[in-house]
């Protein structure tokens, strides 16, 4: 390993992007769920980046609060003792909104129009879905087919995601 290729792994572990891969994912499925669920029902981009934030950020509490209190139980401690670590593994599902939300955003300023952007976000949610994905199958120590299959995994979770959307709109 390359002296620049250690020092980008140590920097990407202590922001807990390698232990806490499961965050990326889960906050970029929930950003497509309500991209799905509600573009059809919001008037505005800002209304859905809001429930896209909202959200996320509800889920990410839900998360918070179920690692808190999980390792609390687990180590016979006081959660309050158990949450700085809860908080550095879990804070990536509220992070992983962050691109969808300025994809979203961008599309708009751009001059897309809610439909259009709402479709161009979701789009790039299956795309981080299985780029997350692949990126776990490389970091697990598998091959590239192995590591495809697993992007093909995570696009499968997206694609699920986009055929809500189409059925529901």
């Amino acid at each position: 390993m390359s002296p620049d290729t250690r020092d980008a792994t140590a920097a990407a572990e202590r922001w807990g992007l390698f232990r806490s891969g499961e965050g990326l994912m889960m906050g970029t499925v929930v950003s497509a769920a309500v991209i799905a669920a509600t573009a059809g029902h919001v008037d505005s981009t800002a209304q859905l980046a809001l429930a896209i934030g909202a959200t996320t950020l509800v889920y990410w509490l839900a998360h918070l609060h179920a690692a808190t209190i999980g390792e609390a139980v687990r180590h016979h401690m006081h959660p309050m003792a158990t949450l700085r670590a809860s908080l550095s593994h879990t804070w990536t599902v509220a992070a992983a909104s962050l691109l969808p939300l300025a994809v979203l955003l961008l599309a708009a300023a751009l001059g897309a129009g809610l439909g259009t952007a709402s479709w161009i976000a979701l789009w790039a949610t299956v795309a981080l879905l299985a780029f997350y994905s692949y990126l776990a199958g490389r970091r697990g120590g598998l091959g590239i087919r192995d590591s495809v299959v697993c992007a093909a995994a995570g696009c499968g979770l997206g694609l699920v995601a986009a055929a809500l959307k189409a059925g529901l709109h």
